[in-house]
């Protein structure tokens, strides 16, 4: 009768771990499911690209200057940005003369439409709000006080898309109120100050 007990239990247990994972299978698949996706979630960064048609010349190279002298050029900007942006000008590398020169070379810089590199020809000024140009008459250290792209005088708002704009850079040189002896001190003196564009994506 023993005996007889042991098999019994030895024979149940099988059949009671079956038993026990045809509840966990049946168990699995006791729930309604349901699903939803947001694909091809992506993120690709904008771009913006400034250039002009100088072609690597410098835009003045005036020689034997006299007093009273003037002039003007021009460079044209193409700005070509997926986003909104806003380009600015400022100087770098300013040269100092040792003498008054930069105080007497006045520059004045305009927008507007027309002109390529060096001629001006067909140019057009833009209108401003304030009916002043991108920066008034100033001597060249003024000028070389607009140093970064913060302080910058002016700016111009670029849509996204390519677009274009001319800058004519005029230029006199201005002794009025000199002594005679001022003047000839000036002789055989140079400077220079190079005027960076740069462009910016808005906030």
């Amino acid at each position: 009768m023993q005996k007889s007990r042991k098999v019994m239990a030895a024979l149940a247990t099988p059949v009671a771990v079956l038993a026990a994972g045809a509840l966990v299978y049946q168990a699995s698949y006791a729930a309604f499911t349901g699903q939803t996706r947001n694909s091809g979630n992506n993120w690709a960064t904008g771009s913006i690209k400034l250039t002009d048609d100088d072609n690597g010349t410098s835009r003045f190279q005036v020689t034997a200057m006299k007093p009273g002298d003037s002039g003007a050029a021009c460079i044209k900007l193409t700005a070509d940005a997926s986003v909104p942006s806003t380009v600015k000008g400022y100087t770098i590398n300013p040269l100092s003369s040792g003498s008054d020169l930069e105080n007497r070379v006045k520059v004045k810089v305009e927008g507007g439409t027309g002109g390529t590199f060096a001629n001006c020809t067909g140019f057009e000024p833009e209108e401003l709000p304030s009916g002043q140009p991108v920066v008034p008459e100033v001597t060249l250290t003024q000028l070389a006080a607009v140093n970064s792209f913060e302080n910058a005088l002016g700016g111009w708002a670029v849509p996204a898309g390519v677009h274009t704009k001319t800058y004519r850079i005029s230029w006199r040189f201005d002794t009025a109120g000199m002594t005679q002896a001022q003047v000839d001190q000036l002789q055989g003196k140079s400077t220079g100050i190079d005027i960076q564009w740069e462009m910016r994506n808005n906030n």
